[in-house]
């Protein structure tokens, strides 16, 4: 019930914290983890993502305040509960994010952020293969935990999306985690022979071989401060209340949901809100669950006239063959999350960096598993990466049994909906190039019908859907910024022996999927409370757009 260091969280980053703390043997690590065992092929099977997430065992279950934007809808928001946390539900994409988010990063106040400091955490944790699609080895890792590999891309319809954007006039890319963002390209997975990689394979496993590293599966009521100083958690399981004792540092890695507000019931966070339940102030910092951002997403959906999607999979009997292969040699469908091209493009001339996010799919499904009634079909999923609107999580009262009040305030600015429309319109136009004319059916959403401002603005306020991206709500940034949570070196600002390490402290969301991110946080941070000197920084250059104030076609039209 002691160790020296004690993380809370045993998802993308506290599984790397785990493996990193312990990994020369000098001190004892203690992984704290309310969730259950990820072993089964719900979690294990790359093309089974649709199911952990919408499983009451593995998911939180927490669901937002009633979005005022979005017509009073209530949008799921799920994180993992259990072993690896979002990685063990999440889609399994693996994006970096661009070098400029964190560049931004070191602007707002992240000092040693930037992305010249960054990369070479990811060349750690990587080990990247490319399945012979091309690719940027010297901007890779090749021997780190985390395998990124690339699916088999053999539905020509992921050809198609790629060759639709160049034909667009759009940048291509060869890969979009190396020198070159922007373009239309393969798309990257945490996926090794045929399984999803999520840090509790890649971390967490190997960390607890170990003799210095051990998880306790129970419940985080709150962090123990004595004097100005975290001394241990309160936890509670088997329904008795217990303390452990951590000898040098707490860590907390229990997402942008549950570690704002594992901090505002230890006494950390807005004074006032503090007091409203009755809890005594440890630290005023106004900043705790504010910030909180996300990525939405719209499906885009086109019917298909060639028998090829995914849809001829969708009965028990196909199901039932993909499951069994996959279960007896790790191989076929059931080996992919089916997310294999990609695209991140720019949404005007004048943004400097791309700004757009797609998952090209090569079926018309929502993430729920419900597929479309049209039958054969293929979908992008689009959305803008950089929403000025913030929210907040807040606590519903003192019982640490409650779920936390999840507020995101989607689309509180007309930038918003400007940014979705050309979205919208923007993937009209790559459908409608001739690479997808042997494919192309009708429109099944939103329809061609569909094409005044005010059209498209309903049907992004019925069909808008998290990516499921939250972060920022214990924001990193300098001591003097009244808003951040912790210090550049992850330190909870005004509490000794206390950090915090994962999406929670980003400043600004980044472009792309989370994981990666929260995974290189959780490396950083390893060295930050090592007390070690960060790994040299790199001076790799990436690619910008020559001509990005006048242009979003590719550099060769320019």
């Amino acid at each position: 019930m002691q160790a020296d260091f004690v993380v809370i969280g045993s998802g993308s980053a506290g599984s790397a914290m785990a493996y990193r703390l312990s990994e020369d043997g000098k001190h004892s690590v203690l992984v704290l983890e309310y969730g259950g065992t990820d072993i089964g092929p719900f979690i294990q099977m790359p093309a089974a993502l649709s199911y952990p997430m919408n499983m009451k065992r593995y998911d939180w279950g927490y669901t937002t305040q009633p979005e005022p934007h979005l017509g009073g809808r209530r949008l799921a928001a799920p994180r993992g509960k259990v072993v690896g946390g979002s990685s063990s539900i999440n889609g399994m994409v693996y994006v970096r994010g661009h070098a400029c988010d964190f560049d931004h990063w070191e602007e707002l106040g992240a000092t040693g952020w930037g992305y010249r400091d960054v990369l070479p955490y990811y060349k750690r944790m990587e080990n990247w293969t490319d399945g012979g699609h091309g690719g940027d080895p010297a901007w890779r890792g090749t021997d780190g935990p985390l395998h990124v590999t690339r699916g088999p891309r053999e539905n020509p319809l992921f050809d198609a999306f790629v060759q639709a954007g160049g034909q667009a006039g759009y940048e291509l890319t060869d890969d979009y985690n190396g020198e070159k963002q922007e373009g239309f390209g393969p798309m990257e997975q945490t996926v090794y022979k045929g399984r999803r990689w999520s840090t509790a394979n890649a971390y967490l496993r190997p960390a607890l071989k170990r003799p210095n590293c051990d998880m306790l599966r129970c419940f985080v009521r709150r962090v123990i401060i004595k004097d100005g100083r975290a001394t241990g958690v309160e936890i509670e399981r088997g329904g008795k209340i217990e303390i452990v004792t951590a000898n040098r540092e707490v860590v907390l890695a229990a997402s942008a949901f549950n570690s704002p507000k594992i901090l505002m019931l230890s006494g950390i966070g807005p004074a006032a809100h503090l007091a409203e339940h009755g809890i005594d102030v440890v630290a005023d910092r106004p900043g705790v669950g504010g910030n909180l951002q996300d990525h939405l997403e719209l499906y885009i959906q086109q019917a298909s006239t060639q028998p090829i999607t995914l849809f001829k999979h969708w009965n028990l009997w196909s199901k039932g063959m993909i499951g069994a292969q996959w279960l007896f040699g790790k191989r076929g469908l059931g080996a992919s999350n089916q997310f294999e091209s990609a695209a991140f493009l720019r949404s005007k001339p004048g943004v400097k960096y791309p700004d757009i996010q797609y998952h090209f799919l090569p079926m018309a499904v929502r993430y729920d598993g419900q597929a479309a009634a049209e039958g054969h079909g293929f979908q992008a999923h689009v959305g803008p990466m950089r929403s000025a609107s913030r929210g907040r999580v807040s606590l519903v009262s003192n019982d640490p049994a409650d779920a936390p009040n999840i507020a995101f305030n989607y689309m509180a600015h007309d930038s918003d909906w400007e940014d979705f429309r050309r979205c919208i319109r923007l993937t009209r136009e790559i459908f409608a190039q001739a690479a997808f004319d042997p494919y192309r059916g009708k429109e099944i959403q939103p329809g061609a019908e569909m094409q005044s401002d005010e059209a498209l603005n309903a049907f992004i306020a019925e069909h808008a859907e998290s990516a499921y991206h939250p972060c920022g709500t214990c924001k990193i940034g300098a001591v003097d910024d009244p808003d951040a949570v912790v210090d550049p070196e992850c330190r909870v600002i005004g509490v000794k022996g206390l950090r915090v390490a994962d999406s929670s402290i980003f400043p600004r969301i980044t472009n792309g999927n989370l994981n990666g991110p929260s995974i290189m946080a959780g490396e950083k941070a390893s060295d930050m409370i090592l007390g070690r000197a960060p790994l040299p920084a790199s001076n790799q250059q990436p690619w910008i757009h020559p001509a990005w104030r006048e242009t979003v076609k590719a550099a060769a039209m320019a």
